[in-house]
């Protein structure tokens, strides 16, 4: 219904973001919201998709095309709901997914929330051979740097987006002593390094 939305990025919180366009906020749910924030208080164009559910009409939001296109394919899966595939597409490019697909990388996939063996092998049965590998837009994915006064809210906002994804408190728990000893840059970089420390 909408393929896009083009607006001043007003909020930004761990799940959504908010944009505003001729008086209406609309509030969208994306994989990673910390990509967006160079954008805040800025003109914006996300490219969305509308999901009606019984209880819901959720609009998600994506940073590009190609996002958008990789999410679209999750969710055909058996198995992957929107939840689960905003968790892949968090710390992850389309391209790293559409490798994951294609070189039938099933523990690649296994690394993510609600993603268990079975389904990372559903994924590979349906969508290997029908994902295209192209050449992304590197601006997209670029890191967000912040100052040094500003890196604990970084760890605090990485944090409230990994519980987001699913992640239980005692798991989190290990990964902010993680971060407070790498002080990442940008949140983006946080949520990269928590997941990885989930999974290692």
């Amino acid at each position: 219904m909408y393929a896009y939305i083009k607006g001043t990025l007003s909020q930004l919180f761990p799940t959504h973001v908010v944009v505003e366009t001729t008086g209406i906020g609309y509030e969208i749910q994306t994989p990673n919201s910390y990509r967006f924030q160079k954008y805040k208080d800025k003109e914006v164009q996300i490219f969305t998709s509308l999901i009606v559910r019984e209880d819901a009409q959720l609009l998600y939001g994506f940073i590009s095309e190609e996002e958008k296109d990789m999410f679209l394919s999750l969710i055909k899966v058996t198995g992957i709901g929107p939840k689960s595939a905003l968790a892949i597409l968090a710390s992850s490019t389309p391209n790293e997914v559409k490798l994951a697909i294609e070189n039938e990388n099933d523990s690649y996939l296994t690394q993510f929330p609600g993603i268990g063996k079975k389904t990372a092998r559903q994924i590979v049965l349906d969508l290997k051979g029908k994902v295209t590998i192209t050449e992304e837009n590197s601006e997209a994915f670029m890191q967000i740097k912040v100052d040094e006064g500003e890196q604990t809210q970084v760890i605090k906002e990485a944090m409230l987006a990994l519980e987001a994804l699913g992640y239980s408190k005692r798991e989190l728990s290990k990964v902010e002593k993680v971060l407070k000893k790498q002080m990442p840059n940008s949140v983006d970089e946080a949520v990269k390094v928590g997941l990885r420390t989930l999974i290692s």
